[in-house]
């Protein structure tokens, strides 16, 4: 396993992608490891090199006790970087690895490409989190876990990925108390309003729609302004996007990284019809099948991922002179035509789990296809929509 020694603690990186491509740092935040990024990473490393730390007190990092400060946690992350080999990277980070990164840029301006902080401040309350850390050291973990899964995580995503939630938990009970109270002090006495006008690398700012722990409001909205030329973008989900939106946060990072170090008017228009293709087929097919469809992206088929989210599902979908209602249904008619039984199952599931159309209309589709494309064909439609039917618990 890969550690670097940095002011006596071994601290854990691990680094995917292609040495040939720019560096991202990813940062996590209180009380998560460095799988917190492990959805992304997937999106990101076809451009550029990942490294992630374990921050100290957390993961397979070394949890000294006692109270730790920004400039230590910024420390380790240049000792990793050293170790890694990496001279000069974008550092991202999230809720606390957001602050720490802030503190790196001030400290270390020569070692940033460019920074993006996602959900965190530049000040908290004090006092709230010397209440925290006295409830952690008389109580344990376990006291606060339910309050702060709360505010990591919408009400909505936690309804619907409760698997996400239960790992969270299980990685933030089984935390060394040490390593989250040392952490904690640091979030506690940080000192960065003061220093966010130094930083002089291009900056992006993301914000959570449903974050509740630091909104725009009072918190993001501050690094806007003091930042020089900083810009802000706010994405679905609360205080963790890298799990809640996975693929709009690492396509925001993409993307301004990319017109930082000066990429191409076509990539950038490239990733916005991605956007919107993916945002009309999240809505057609469900959250759940469109992040394992492109958490099963690989090297050989990413780019057709891709091509067929901008044109198939923005381009076509997209278009105004049918609602999703008739597409859907145009889509299982030409799916049986055509024997293609797969895509078939796909919408005809997609169209039941989301009120796309009813039974009634799915079948009276499944005749019209009997007529135009043969009765063996609506034969084995009936049969496998008959099959999701029963799988979803409807009629006979």
């Amino acid at each position: 396993m890969p550690f670097a020694l940095s002011n006596g603690a071994r601290i854990y990186w691990r680094l995917d992608g292609a040495a040939d491509k720019p560096a991202v740092v990813l940062l996590p935040s209180i009380g998560t490891d460095l799988s917190l990024y492990d959805p992304v990473v997937p999106l990101l490393t076809p451009d550029l090199r990942v490294l992630r730390i374990d921050t100290r007190g957390h993961g397979a990092s070394d949890a000294p006790a006692g109270d730790y400060s920004l400039d230590l946690l910024a420390d380790d992350v240049l000792a990793v970087m050293d170790a890694a080999g990496i001279a000069k990277a974008t550092i991202c980070g999230t809720s606390l690895g957001g602050m720490v990164a802030m503190a790196l840029a001030s400290k270390a301006p020569e070692r940033i490409e460019t920074l993006v902080l996602a959900c965190t401040s530049p000040a908290l309350d004090p006092g709230v989190w010397d209440q925290r850390l006295a409830l952690i050291r008389a109580e344990g973990l376990g006291a606060i876990v339910d309050m702060v899964l709360g505010r990591f995580f919408s009400d909505d995503f936690r309804a619907r990925h409760p698997e996400v939630v239960e790992t969270v938990r299980a990685g933030m009970v089984a935390q060394n108390p040490d390593g989250y109270c040392g952490c904690g002090a640091a979030i506690r006495d940080m000192a960065l309003l003061e220093r966010l006008s130094d930083i002089t690398a291009p900056t992006l700012v993301l914000t959570g729609a449903k974050d509740i722990a630091s909104p725009f409001e009072g918190h993001a909205e501050r690094i806007v302004a003091a930042v020089p030329g900083a810009r802000h973008v706010e994405i679905d989900g609360a205080h963790l996007p890298s799990l809640e939106a996975p693929t709009a946060f690492a396509g925001a990072l993409r993307a301004f990284v990319r017109e930082a170090l000066g990429g191409t008017a076509i990539g950038d228009a490239q990733d916005v019809l991605f956007e919107a293709g993916l945002t009309i087929r999240r809505q057609v097919l469900g959250d759940a099948w469109v992040d394992k469809s492109l958490a099963r992206r690989t090297a050989f088929t990413a780019d057709y991922q891709a091509m067929i989210t901008r044109y198939a599902w923005n381009e076509i979908w997209g278009r105004p002179g049918l609602d999703h209602r008739t597409r859907r249904l145009l889509v299982v008619a030409i799916c049986a035509s055509l024997a293609r039984w797969e895509e078939f199952r796909l919408h005809v599931r997609a169209g039941l789990e989301r009120g796309g159309f009813t039974l009634d209309e799915l079948k009276e589709v499944l005749m019209q296809t009997a007529i135009y494309a043969g009765v063996p064909a609506a034969n084995t439609a009936f049969t496998e929509a008959a099959e999701i039917i029963a799988e979803l618990g409807g009629a006979d």
